[in-house]
């Protein structure tokens, strides 16, 4: 599968969410979304940058942006990581792979020398229409959020 990039259609997906709901990229039309991808709940990077998101949400409310944590954890793992850190947002569990199959996101990484597959810390900005407005690979946690907010304050300004 090619690579996604700015201005290809987002994936469509419908997963289960942390609260008992089937979440789907078309429940977002008509609005911008910030859709995160990490690696596990409650392990430190994901817990920095899931609190981050947390810590800003009402700044990308009044930007009129939605935001959706997705990994392969369960729902009830969800659910117990959002009520520990108090996160305002869904988080969708993609146990079988397909959204992070479809996003590109399920690669080859490599530890300490040992080969293994997992989900690359990645972020997607899909507009009203669910088209890429803008993509980040390799997400570094530190600062990650504000450059989200400084991407999304340029789109605004260009408009």
């Amino acid at each position: 599968m090619p690579e996604l990039t700015e201005g290809a259609q987002a994936p469509a997906f419908s997963l289960s969410a942390d609260n008992d709901k089937t979440l789907a990229l078309t429940d977002f039309a008509g609005r911008k979304l910030v859709i995160y991808f990490y690696p596990k709940d409650d392990t430190p990077g994901c817990t920095t940058e899931s609190c981050s998101f947390r810590d800003n949400f009402r700044a990308f409310e009044k930007l009129g942006v939605a935001i959706v944590g997705v990994s392969k954890d369960s729902v009830k793992s969800h659910v117990k990581f959002k009520q520990k850190f108090d996160l305002n947002f869904p988080l969708l569990s993609d146990e079988e792979g397909t959204m992070c199959e479809d996003y590109g996101v399920w690669v080859e990484k490599s530890m300490y020398g040992k080969k293994y597959m997992g989900i690359e810390r990645s972020t997607f900005l899909i507009d009203e229409d669910g088209k890429i407005l803008a993509v980040w690979r390799k997400v570094s946690v530190d600062g990650h959020v504000e450059d989200v907010q400084k991407t999304l304050k340029k789109l605004a300004k260009a408009a």
